[in-house]
């Protein structure tokens, strides 16, 4: 295949489906303005709790800043770890990581209950040196301090003395994901419309009116009760010109660079890397049947403030190739991310009975989800335990202790966060696509596998003839009891005896 020079984005060549522009007047509780990942979590969560609500985008849906992402999903802010203690306090760095961490569950479960073929998979992410700072003592001590603070904090994290690949030092974070951007927000978009959402493409939001609420469309009226601007770099919407042209002067915008190619199936593993850099480079695998695509990125500058861009594509298509000669380069584009002073991206109420969310750096899927997640919460009027951290006015960072665990322990991420995080759940989410482990859960020995959609069947491991622990066959996809011969399907229906009953039943 040969380079394609138009720069368009791996994810482009998935097919979205399509909305017809606004052209009449429209009522609804919620008008949702951007059809990314921030647009389109919003308006299916809202959906979910009971609201109508409208969704417009001005071009196609998931094509623009989410079309361009290279979507490592992840909780690992670009802000390292110990920085962010350093900077905000051990209760806030833990608040920002355990609601990356949230995103990325929500993610998974609205995978699971929509049935999205989203081609999301839990895989590890290696955070490592720099090639110029393998040697380093101070890098290595810092990656070292960021292994034991999310360790402390509960995550799955470890150093290791040459991460795969590389071979250079640095910490692997376990479940962290993949997916497939486009496909996932084209099965979102469906679930969304499924439960009465409606979205209109070629349809720019002109003008915003508060007296009474509304916006402009194409020469029509859209009355609602609440605006969520989810533009990536925010419109003005109902702020005002002075505030939020001040709000948009703290953003900085920054130009990232990606290449894409195949290499041989199970050339690398499938995980997430990035350096410790400075602009950091990034590469993930995006798996197929017989072959792999490794996407590449970095070379990030301020936008509108290098020359010859060219020099950026080629400067990663050299890494690469240096890296995976075998690679066949296919694809290039670029994206651009948003940066904050503080390193937090802005998430709330940014005028009355507007909200906004912006300055996600490179954590675009998690902290987007999250946005979602936060404003579906506010307009329900729901406690939300981040809404005063990434609030845009700073609420939480300003005041000295704050145990937010304990005052939002009643939230429902953190009455299941112990569950999330238990070692038992690590070893589940290191079940691929179309494997099958014995893992231990609760003292028992079960039985659990993966479909190829990323549906996980778990059932006891104790074979029903006599009491055996069976062994997953992967050529055959079924569980095979050594002792005696019984085969059950992954689901614990019996294939073959001299068993009689199925697998029992495990809860997931």
């Amino acid at each position: 295949m040969a380079l394609r020079l138009d720069t368009q984005p791996y994810w482009g060549e998935t097919a979205f489906p399509s909305y017809s522009k606004l052209d009449a007047n429209v009522r609804a509780d919620v008008a949702v303005v951007g059809g990314g990942i921030t647009g389109l979590t919003t308006a299916f969560l809202l959906a979910e709790a009971g609201r109508t609500v409208v969704l417009l985008e001005r071009g196609r849906c998931a094509s623009i800043d989410t079309g361009h992402t290279s979507a490592h999903v992840t909780m690992v802010t670009d802000a390292r770890l110990n920085e962010l203690v350093d900077r905000f306090g051990r209760a806030h760095a833990q608040a920002v990581w355990d609601a990356g961490f949230a995103a990325i569950a929500e993610i998974e479960r609205l995978i699971i209950e929509n049935d999205l073929d989203a081609q999301f998979d839990w895989v590890d992410g290696f955070l490592h040196a720099s090639l110029g700072n393998k040697d380093d003592a101070d890098e290595l001590d810092a990656l070292k301090q960021d292994a034991s603070l999310a360790r402390e904090f509960g995550f799955d994290a470890e150093f290791v003395e040459a991460a795969p690949l590389v071979g250079l030092p640095g910490v692997r974070f376990g479940s962290q994901a993949r997916l497939h951007p486009r496909a996932y927000l084209a099965g979102l978009a469906r679930a969304f419309a499924g439960r009465g959402g409606r979205i209109f493409e070629h349809s720019e939001a002109s003008e915003f009116c508060d007296d009474p609420m509304s916006i402009k469309v194409n020469g029509h009226t859209i009355s609602c009760a609440d605006i969520v601007i989810a533009t990536h770099n925010p419109v003005v919407g109902l702020d005002n010109f002075f505030s939020a042209t001040m709000s948009q002067t703290r953003l900085a915008l920054y130009t990232s660079y990606v290449v894409a190619g195949r290499v041989p199936k199970g050339a690398i593993g499938d995980a997430l890397w990035w350096d410790t850099a400075d602009p950091y480079r990034y590469l993930r695998v995006e798996p197929h049947r017989d072959f792999d695509v490794v996407i590449y990125g970095g070379e990030d500058h301020k936008t509108g403030q290098v020359e010859h861009t060219d020099t950026c594509y080629r400067n990663l298509e050299a890494r690469v190739k240096k890296l995976l000669p075998p690679i066949e380069l296919t694809h290039r584009w670029s994206g651009q991310v948003i940066e904050t002073p503080d390193g937090l991206p802005y998430i709330g109420r940014v005028a009355e009975r507007q909200y906004s969310a912006t300055g996600f750096a490179g954590n675009g899927m998690t902290f987007g989800t999250l946005s979602g997640i936060m404003i579906a919460d506010a307009i329900a009027g729901r406690k939300n335990p981040w809404a005063e951290l990434f609030d845009p006015g700073r609420v939480a960072v300003t005041r000295g202790l704050w145990d937010y665990v304990k005052e939002n322990a009643d939230y429902p991420f953190y009455l299941v966060r112990d569950r999330l995080t238990a070692p038992d759940t690590y070893s589940l989410r290191s079940i691929r696509r179309g494997e099958g482990k014995i893992i231990e859960r609760d003292g028992a020995k079960v039985a659990a596998s993966r479909d190829d959609r990323g549906k996980l069947v778990m059932r006891s491991a104790t074979c029903t003839h006599m009491g055996c622990i069976v062994k997953w066959n992967s050529a055959e996809q079924t569980w095979d009891c050594p002792c005696h011969g019984s085969r059950f399907t992954p689901g614990g229906r019996v294939i073959s005896g001299p068993a009689e009953s199925p697998l029992a039943e495990v809860e997931e």
